[in-house]
């Protein structure tokens, strides 16, 4: 387009008028190439200058009535569609109008934080920058606030925020974003610092972990967040022991805080006590099979990177006869953290062939990540016994190191008593966990998916999440989606959308129910891609 006098800037025109237009004009005919066409350009471009004189009509809803609630749901009713509106895009757009450069203040942090491994959302940060200020989690209560006050909002709660990542890292071993569940509970542990002016001892730090880890494993803030996050900040604001009326509120809502073998039942990344795997593995210093050393992320080199290892390769659990189902391959037993270059030098080998050698080699290596000693269990027709024993290894590992994290105060964890909460501040009372529900895949979709997954990332797109687990919370149900980008393909800007590969009705269901743009058939959803991402011609495509 450079110097090239048909290319016409449209910001120029529009800020220049009418005057801009004859100025075009005369550029045209002063010049003899395009000047027998100068009537056809300049009636095209006052076309374009046209649109400043049409008149929109504007709709002004107003009145005392009209809440952010209100607000918002107006709004994504008029423009259902396009990109979604959430109270958190509204209180910004208002902290925006007095600070301007507010948005992209925190943009920056955002880029911090995913550098460094994390993906956090405006919304997310918006929340802290809230209870820091109020005490509160309705983004309402952020609009009596100056700019000057935002701002030291922000810089309080990125800091506590920074605190707080580097607590979960270092002590947990949690220090990337696969791994951190339960995020919306650090803007409850943002209130507390911010309250302690940042200073914690050793016990109240570990405390403070051991409650972080209860909201994740239990999915505290799952469902109705805003809900429970005021709950909290209430806990906080009215005991003068906040650390364990936290906790005793974790108790009264879960039921028990003990992990159980059944705990460890669920299946894929997706699952919430994926995470606990991999925090048991930092915490215990598990180790590398094949190396020996102590499993860390940071390790030196592309080949020793830490990689999702399934104990009995997929491969040879599909092709057993009889076939194990997609939920018994993919169980979370049947995971372990390995290296990448150990990972790819097992291969397909089954646990009774390799086992016996990494024992060899590195003694103790394989109870490090506990395997069972019973040889019998490493066989491929005692899988399901396998995964049984290795749950409850798991959950006593898992309740070892909660105990450790309490100091000594493990009442919580030796107790299933359920005491009665107290009239000043009533219980929310903790809900079991709904059932999953999903198909049993083959071996071929898994491979349909990564291919699907494979020509996406081709594209220059984003890998969509694999057998991601998605909690509807007006049905009351749990489901898998085969392959999703809860985001949208185009980070913030399309909607969410997931392929279902034979999956039931109710997936279908629970998943449109939620936002998500749903594909069954993998030609549709490359259509789809090709036309409304990359904005290829239908035609073509």
């Amino acid at each position: 387009m450079r110097d090239d006098p048909l290319w016409v800037d449209v910001t120029r025109l529009m800020q220049e008028g009418p005057p801009g237009l004859g100025r075009i004009g005369a550029e045209f005919t002063a010049n003899p190439e395009y000047a027998e066409r100068v009537g056809d350009y300049i009636a095209r471009l006052g076309r374009l200058l046209g649109i400043t004189d049409i008149d929109l009509h504007i709709e002004e809803v107003t009145g005392p009535d009209k809440t952010l609630d209100v607000v918002v749901d107006i709004f994504n009713r008029v423009n259902s569609g396009g990109t979604k509106l959430s109270k958190g895009d509204l209180a910004l757009a208002k902290i925006c109008a007095e600070w301007p450069e507010g948005r992209d203040t925190m943009k920056a942090k955002l880029s911090q934080w995913k550098a460094a491994g994390y993906e956090f959302t405006l919304d997310w940060l918006l929340r802290s920058v809230n209870t820091v200020l109020t005490g509160e989690a309705k983004f309402s209560f952020l609009h009596d606030k100056s700019a000057h006050d935002i701002q030291c909002g922000l810089e309080r709660a990125t800091t506590h925020l920074d605190t707080c990542l580097n607590m979960i890292a270092g002590r947990l071993g949690l220090d990337h974003n696969r791994v951190l569940f339960g995020r919306y509970a650090l803007p409850i542990m943002v209130r507390y610092l911010d309250r302690r002016h940042g200073g914690l001892g050793e016990r109240d730090r570990d405390k403070l972990l051991f409650w972080f880890v209860q909201a994740g494993m239990w999915g505290r803030f799952s469902g109705s967040t805003e809900t429970f996050i005021d709950r909290d900040l209430a806990v906080l604001e009215h005991s003068a022991d906040s650390l364990d009326a936290l906790l005793k509120e974790s108790r009264l809502w879960s039921g028990d805080l003990l992990v159980e073998p059944e705990h460890f039942n669920s299946w894929n990344l997706g699952s919430r006590f994926y995470p606990v795997l991999y925090m048991l593995t930092r915490m215990a210093e598990a180790r590398d099979w094949g190396s020996g050393l102590p499993l860390h992320k940071h390790l030196l080199g592309r080949r020793s990177q830490l990689e999702v290892h399934h104990i009995f390769p997929k491969a040879q659990l599909y092709g057993h006869e009889p076939a194990y189902s997609r939920s018994e391959v993919n169980a979370l037993a049947n995971f372990c953290f390995l290296t990448k270059e150990c990972n790819l030098r097992i291969g397909n080998e089954l646990p009774e062939d390799y086992f016996p050698e990494i024992e060899r080699k590195h003694p103790g290596a394989l109870a490090s990540q506990w395997i069972p000693e019973d040889r019998d269990l490493w066989r491929i027709e005692n899988y399901p016994d396998f995964l049984e024993k290795r749950r409850r290894l798991l959950a006593a590992e898992a309740n070892r190191r909660l105990r450790e994290l309490l100091h000594g105060e493990s009442e919580l964890l030796d107790t299933r008593e359920v005491e009665i909460a107290s009239d000043a501040v009533p219980a929310i009372s903790g809900a079991p966990v709904p059932s999953l529900i999903c198909s049993t895949a083959t071996a071929s979709e898994e491979a349909e998916v990564e291919a699907i997954n494979d020509w996406v990332e081709r594209r220059g797109l984003p890998r969509g999440r694999s057998n991601h687990e998605l909690f509807n919370e007006t049905a009351g149900t749990r489901v898998v989606l085969d392959l999703a980008w809860p985001n949208g393909i185009q980070l913030g800007l399309s909607d969410p959308v997931a392929v279902l590969l034979n999956e039931p009705s109710e997936v279908l269901a629970a998943a449109s129910a939620t936002g998500y743009r749903c594909f069954t058939a993998t030609d549709s959803f490359r259509f789809y891609v090709k036309v409304e991402i990359l904005g290829e011609d239908a035609e073509a495509a």
